[in-house]
């Protein structure tokens, strides 16, 4: 066999196709770059060799570009070649373009790859959000039971994909002294906030104002979440985490639970974000309806 003029010809196919718009264009082309990468890979004598030789691949780089024009550098033809290799433990969904692809290429652990295909599709990501995504080490930021429960399938719960810690902007240097500055922060940007909570995380309102007893009190934040159809009372704190901030946050869910949830509604949850974690405090805390994570400002 030629491969190099099977790749060409590949090649060439996926090029006119391009010029054609409709809706298979996508999958027409990581058809074709998997094809590619599989006959790189027999071209360069099987699996193991295609890991570790790219003189081969120098070569049809260089007859590619003479003879197709640019396009087809020795670092895209290494990218379809990991592709099909990729592509060979298990089928890359076409709900995701090249582009998506090449960012999750320099990846080596499949679950964090899973991971990453997953939210692309239920999230509808571009490629350059994904890129973001990947950056702020946002699967290595996930708590391990919820890694776990991705890696086995097994249904998540409302906290799972709570952020450890959760990545603020803070594009100013403002320096966190006070609670209101860290909400300041929250507010300017809080489709990223929700989106470092989780999933079916919608925004109610900011220092929601309650009555208790003759007493006015504020809650930081009030959510709401449309998957697990529950209020999320969400507390800030500069500081480390402390046994008053259960009492604190527990008063607050019991209000909502009371004056404000309907009885359609399931339990409300609390969230609370502080500077420094203090995993004994949770661990000893009867409440299994109150979380807490870290923030970090960027």
């Amino acid at each position: 066999m030629n491969y190099y003029n099977e790749i060409k010809n590949e090649l060439i196919d996926n090029e006119i196709n391009k010029r054609v718009k409709d809706y298979s264009k996508n999958r027409y082309e990581l058809e074709k770059y998997y094809n590619v990468g599989k006959l790189l890979v027999e071209a360069q004598g099987g699996e193991t060799k295609a890991k570790y030789g790219n003189m081969l691949i120098k070569d049809y780089s260089t007859r590619l570009t003479r003879d197709l024009g640019r396009g087809y550098s020795v670092t895209n033809l290494k990218n379809m070649r990991q592709f099909y290799l990729l592509s060979k433990s298990q089928a890359m969904p076409d709900q995701l373009t090249w582009s998506h692809y090449l960012e999750l290429l320099p990846i080596k652990d499949m679950n964090v790859i899973n991971y990453y295909i997953s939210i692309t599709i239920n999230q509808n990501l571009s490629y350059r959000r994904l890129r973001e995504k990947i950056k702020s080490k946002e699967y290595e930021r996930l708590d391990q039971n919820a890694k776990n429960k991705l890696i086995n399938k097994e249904e998540n719960t409302i906290t799972d994909f709570i952020k450890h810690p959760i990545i603020i902007k803070n594009t100013k240097n403002i320096e966190i002294i006070k609670e209101k500055t860290l909400q300041k922060l929250i507010l300017e940007d809080i489709p990223s906030f929700l989106d470092e909570l989780g999933n079916g995380f919608t925004f109610i309102k900011n220092e929601y104002k309650i009555k208790i007893d003759s007493t006015y009190n504020y809650i930081d934040l009030l959510l709401f979440n449309y998957l697990y159809n529950c209020f999320v009372v969400v507390e800030l704190k500069v500081t480390e985490l402390k046994k008053e901030h259960i009492g604190q946050i527990q008063v607050y869910m019991n209000y909502i639970d009371k004056n404000v949830k309907k009885i359609t509604h399931d339990k409300t949850i609390g969230i609370i974000i502080t500077k420094k974690d203090n995993k004994f405090i949770i661990e000893y805390s009867s409440d299994k309806r109150i979380f807490s994570t870290t923030y970090e400002l960027v």
